[in-house]
């Protein structure tokens, strides 16, 4: 992904950066991940800048996730892929810096596939490759004047992704004219024996295919009258589902906008319906009922986050069937200030992986999110809290405010908020929970501490619709020294959120403003760090 607010930033870079020493990448030997604000349970690059994650892809036990990187600052500038794996979605082993740039262009965002029958021929010992696919960003072509600054690249692995080379022949797809092309996600269809590449191109999704990843013909466009438009679309990614229900094949399309997102900034839409090999059409039974955009004359798609501080994210590719998850990550930030967090020697973490299920509701299929199964082995002490009906406020004592995970059910009253308040001794605060006269999840982080680094963080409360009728109010938060994630109503709820008190949280209080408001349950588990 680029995002033109930052232009100027990169204008004044100078491709000497590029040539960074892969030893230069961390500072490895000063880093001590205990910084203030760093998160013990999200991953962070060792140190210097990272946005989107790219290329996420499985292969011989290893999830790879690479992410845009920029090797010599806190802030964004000359991109390159920076990489890790895992084995277990949770603790990440850092690597050299897997993409430079070069004479084409900084690479900017894209994915990675297994190519396990050699289509592409770039197989060197018999051995499948690995295949990314990215986008090359040209500031002399842009700063000319023309529109075809951006265009796909390939490069390809034969050593489990430890050493990459770049195609001879790139760029494997050039620009046809379009100013914003780039972010290209793509997989194999075996219904229509070809490789599909989704790509965003200004303000809809193009599609391309291909027999061996290095020609690429175009299949259709989707998204000009439907959906969010207030700002670029950006990062999509494209992939089947089957409804449990029903058994019925459908296809999930996802696509970030930047600016233009529910809560403002930048956010990441969806879409569900069918995909025949060449063309994406949205399900009337997804999109009838969904109110139109605020400000826009269109149908609207489904968010898939409520919150501020999840973006671009996309899913792991290669994943074997007999997992059969949809694993998701994204980049824990918001381009409004992402650039000016008050973090130190790194800037930016990733969302915890989640799986992604699809499933039918009233009003038509919907995306269900759960912590990935993984999450569970950062867990070293559970609490069962009983809160009897008259209690009003609880402190929850044992858990350690600064990183804990809690399971919430809640028999909600027909007013006021029941609600998990963190706070500190200098009586920064905050808070996250239901609002039963809103019928809405929210997120209050306006009192949370730091926050004059930008006039655009901390301004207001979130809020996510309630998705489920009746009173029970279902929560899992997990929350990280300088974040919250919250998953809500069996998955349909998802609000992420960035916060930096000035000094850690000390206290932790769950608070029901209405004293016939029940609480069914109220589980905490202690978790342990991954670094």
């Amino acid at each position: 992904m680029f995002t033109k607010n930052f232009l100027l930033i990169l204008v004044l870079c100078t491709f000497a950066a590029s040539c960074t020493n892969d030893t230069d990448m961390t500072e490895a030997n000063t880093t001590t991940y205990q910084e203030q604000h760093r998160p013990q349970l999200h991953f962070t690059p060792e140190s210097k800048w990272m946005n989107d994650p790219n290329g996420m892809v499985f292969y011989e036990d290893e999830y790879h996730l690479f992410y845009q990187y920029y090797p010599d600052s806190t802030v964004w500038g000359p991109m390159h892929w920076g990489h890790s794996v895992s084995k277990d979605l949770i603790t990440w082993e850092h690597l050299p810096i897997a993409l430079y740039p070069d004479e084409l262009g900084i690479i900017c965002s894209g994915s990675a596939v297994v190519d396990w029958e050699n289509t592409s021929g770039l197989s060197e010992d018999g051995e499948p490759p690995l295949v990314a696919l990215y986008s090359y960003h040209n500031f002399e072509i842009e700063k000319s004047g023309a529109d075809k600054f951006q265009y796909q690249g390939l490069a390809y692995s034969v050593d489990r992704g430890r050493t990459w080379k770049k195609y001879e022949g790139n760029p494997v797809l050039p620009n046809p004219g379009v100013r914003d092309f780039r972010d290209p996600k793509v997989i194999w269809d075996g219904d229509s024996d070809q490789w599909i590449m989704v790509l965003a191109a200004k303000d809809r999704i193009d599609f391309y295919g291909s027999k061996n990843l290095t020609s690429w013909y175009k299949l259709s466009s989707f998204g000009q009258n439907v959906g969010a438009h207030g700002g670029v679309w950006e990062c999509p990614d494209l992939f089947p589902v089957w409804i449990p229900e029903t058994g019925a094949k459908k296809w999930v399309l996802l696509v970030s906008l930047n600016p233009g997102s529910y809560n403002g900034g930048s956010g990441t839409q969806y879409f569900i319906g069918e995909f025949d090999g060449r063309r994406f059409r949205m399900d009337q039974e997804f999109g009838a009922h969904l109110a139109r955009n605020k400000t826009e004359d269109r149908p609207a798609a489904c968010w898939l986050d409520f919150g501020r501080d999840n973006y671009a994210g996309v899913t792991w590719a290669d994943i074997p069937e007999e997992d059969g998850r949809r694993v998701f990550i994204g980049w824990m930030s918001n381009w409004d200030y992402g650039q000016v967090v008050p973090t130190g020697n790194w800037r930016s973490a990733m969302t915890l992986p989640r799986e992604l299920n699809v499933a039918s509701t009233p009003h038509g299929p919907r995306i269900f999110q759960s912590f990935a199964a993984e999450v569970q082995q950062l867990r070293n002490e559970t609490k069962e809290f009983q809160v009897a009906d008259g209690e009003t406020d609880v402190t929850l004592e044992g858990l350690d405010p600064t990183r804990f995970e809690i399971e919430l059910e809640v028999l909600a009253s027909d007013t006021g908020r029941c609600y998990l308040e963190l706070a500190n001794d200098k009586g920064e605060y905050y808070r996250i929970g239901f609002d039963a006269a809103k019928n809405a999840y929210f997120s209050d982080r306006t009192a949370a501490g730091k926050k004059d680094f930008s006039e655009k963080f901390a301004t207001d409360i979130h809020y996510a619709p309630k998705q489920i009728d009746g009173v029970l109010v279902q929560m899992h938060l997990i929350l990280d020294n300088s974040s919250a994630e919250l998953i809500a109503d069996d998955g349909l709820v998802a609000i992420t959120d960035l916060f930096f008190p000035n000094e850690d949280f000390n206290q932790i209080r769950l608070i029901k403003e209405d004293s016939t408001t029940g609480i069914q349950r109220l589980v905490g588990h202690n978790l342990k760090g991954i670094w």
